[in-house]
């Protein structure tokens, strides 16, 4: 360990104490999921959704609004990958059948199927408020999306009630069509 930090010795010592039980926690499901997940039911199925919904959108988006729509997508991976992040970390819920061991969200949820959901519902009906196509994705997620991933057994919740969702996946879905309404950015210069 280098000693030449503004940081402490027992402070470094501590997170790396800490460090290596994360560490060591990952090895053990890395472990777990090689024989247990890898190639099984759960795994493919994963696959199926990380994969799909992407073919869906290839197929029928409108291809003069791919860019600003991939735009969007994107943001929208930040986003609920970031909340998904948040809520395992503080032991909220977790998940099984994963395609990546590595990842501590839900890939095909957080990669694949809400970012194409959010940029279909931006491209069909544009002229519908924000707000009611908001209720309409936070609806859909928390009362069928949720619960069907609860069923595989992919989603399990610890300390979470499903309709705080409701809030989350209405606030990700209004800021990325908020962000799809820009019409430019200013050049560098």
């Amino acid at each position: 360990m280098d000693k030449k930090t503004l940081v402490g010795e027992k402070q470094l010592e501590r997170v790396g104490e800490i460090h290596n039980k994360v560490f060591e926690a990952n090895k053990e499901y890395l472990n777990y999921w090689l024989h247990n997940t890898f190639l099984h039911w759960d795994f493919w199925l994963s696959f199926v959704f990380t994969v799909a919904p992407w073919v869906v959108f290839i197929i029928v988006r409108k291809k003069t609004s791919t860019h600003r729509l991939l735009y969007v997508g994107l943001f929208a991976i930040f986003l609920s990958s970031w909340f998904d992040f948040l809520g395992v970390m503080y032991g909220l819920w977790y998940y099984t059948g994963k395609v990546f061991p590595s990842m501590p969200s839900y890939m095909p949820w957080d990669f694949s199927i809400l970012p194409v959901f959010i940029m279909l519902l931006i491209q069909f009906k544009p002229n519908m408020k924000a707000h009611w196509k908001g209720v309409f994705f936070a609806t859909v997620g928390t009362c069928i999306g949720e619960p069907f991933f609860k069923w595989l057994g992919f989603y399990v919740t610890l300390k979470w009630n499903g309709w705080y969702s409701f809030a989350i996946y209405f606030f990700i879905y209004v800021s990325c069509h908020r962000l799809s309404r820009v019409s430019n950015f200013d050049l560098i210069e």
